[in-house]
C-alpha cells in the first residue's frame, strides 16, 4: 500500500509560493499542498483557483486547526514569524518556517523552546542546504581535499528595487536589509559546509534613500570556530550574483553560482593557482528536496537538517552583525 504524502498548508501566500514553492510541491514524492491561507481574502480564492489549492482558509487559525493539515509553513514577513510559528505549534502542528526564522534571536529560542515543549517538529527553510552545489563542497572539505580551512567567502546580491517583496525594506515587517534576507543564507551556508560556527563578527553597512531605516549593502567580517575566518557580502542594490568560496592549507573550492537554484552551478577546485578539477551540477530540486526531507522527519524517518537550533545559532549571528554596526566594534555572538 502506498504511503500517503505529508500535507502542508502555507500561511501567509505571497510571491515566494507561486515562484518556488508550488513548482517545488508539483515534483515532491513525500509532500503535498493541501491549502492556504493570506491576508487578502479575495486574492487567495483567484490563488487557490488558479493553481487549484484544495482549501483556502479564511483565518490563520482556521488553517491551523484544520485536520487537512499535518504542516504549516510559514511564509508571512519577517515580523509574523514568531507570532504564526506560536499559533501553529498551539494547535498541534508541525511547522517549517521561512528564514530568517524571526527579528532576533529572544524570538527565535522562544520558538524551539514552544516546539521542544510540545513534541512537535520544527525546522527552518534553509532551502540551500539541499543544494548539489553546497553538499559537494561540505563533502569535498569533509574529506580533507583542500586540507584544514583558513579563509572563507559568501557572497549574495541582488536590486531590491526590482523585488516583488515591497514589505523587505519596511523595519516593522523585515529583521533587516539584505544582512538579514540573504546573508542568513550566506551564514549557514558558511556553516553547513565548514561545519562551523560564529564566534564573533565585525559589521561595515550604509543606507541609502531607498533602504531608509535598513541597510542597502553590508561586509561581515567573521570569526568561525576552527580558527576559520570569513566573510559575507550582501547587496540589494548590485545586479544578482551568488557566491561561495573556502579556501584551506591544501587548496581552494570555488561555487560561482553555488546558491544559484535555476541555472547550472560551476564548481572549481584549485591548488597552488592551477585549475585542477571542475564539477558542473543543478540545484532546481532543492526545494523540493527541502520538502520531501520535512516530509519524510515529519512521519520519523530520519531527521531535518536545518533545526530549530541551527535558526538559533545564525539569528544570534544576526544580532552580533546589527549590534556591531550600531556599535562600530566587533561584537561577540552569544
Amino acid at each position: 500500500m502506498t504511503q500517503s504524502r505529508v500535507r502542508f498548508a502555507i500561511l501567509g501566500f505571497g510571491h515566494h509560493a507561486v515562484r518556488r514553492l508550488l513548482p517545488a510541491f508539483s515534483k515532491c514524492n513525500e509532500a503535498t499542498l493541501t491549502g492556504m491561507w493570506r491576508r487578502d481574502q479575495a486574492a487567495a480564492a483567484q490563488n487557490c483557483a488558479e493553481y487549484n489549492i484544495p482549501h483556502c482558509f479564511p483565518t490563520r487559525e482556521a488553517l491551523c486547526s484544520s485536520s487537512e493539515v499535518d504542516v504549516v509553513l510559514i511564509t508571512s514577513p519577517d515580523a509574523m514569524h514568531w507570532d504564526d510559528t506560536l499559533l501553529a505549534l498551539r494547535y498541534g502542528k508541525a511547522v517549517l518556517c521561512e528564514k530568517p526564522v524571526a527579528m532576533n534571536a529572544a524570538e527565535a529560542e522562544e520558538m524551539q523552546a514552544a516546539a521542544r515543549a510540545a513534541g512537535l517538529l520544527y525546522g527552518v527553510a534553509q532551502n540551500f542546504r539541499f543544494n548539489r552545489s553546497l553538499e559537494w563542497m561540505r563533502e569535498q572539505i569533509a574529506a580533507g581535499r583542500i586540507g584544514e580551512p583558513q579563509l572563507a567567502h559568501a557572497q549574495y546580491s541582488y536590486p531590491a528595487t526590482q523585488a516583488p517583496r515591497k514589505w523587505i525594506m519596511d523595519p516593522k515587517l523585515a529583521c533587516g536589509g539584505p544582512i538579514a534576507d540573504v546573508g542568513v543564507h550566506c551564514i549557514d551556508a558558511l556553516r553547513y559546509v565548514l561545519g562551523a560556527d560564529v564566534v564573533s563578527v565585525s559589521t561595515l553597512a550604509q543606507k541609502d534613500q531607498l533602504s531608509r531605516k535598513v541597510e542597502a549593502i553590508a561586509s561581515l567580517q567573521m570569526e568561525m570556530t576552527g580558527g576559520i575566518y570569513a566573510n559575507v557580502t550582501a547587496s540589494a542594490r548590485a545586479l544578482y550574483r551568488t557566491l561561495i568560496e573556502v579556501t584551506g592549507s591544501e587548496g581552494a573550492l570555488i561555487a560561482e553560482n553555488g546558491l544559484t537554484v535555476d541555472r547550472p552551478v560551476q564548481l572549481e577546485v584549485r591548488c597552488a593557482g592551477e585549475l585542477t578539477e571542475t564539477v558542473t551540477v543543478e540545484n532546481e530540486d532543492g526545494y523540493t528536496r527541502m520538502l520531501d526531507s520535512f516530509a519524510r522527519a515529519f512521519r520519523g524517518e530520519g531527521s531535518f537538517p536545518a533545526s530549530g537550533v541551527d535558526a538559533i545559532r545564525n539569528m544570534r549571528a544576526l544580532d552580533a552583525a546589527y549590534a556591531s554596526w550600531r556599535s562600530g566594534r566587533r561584537e561577540s555572538v552569544t
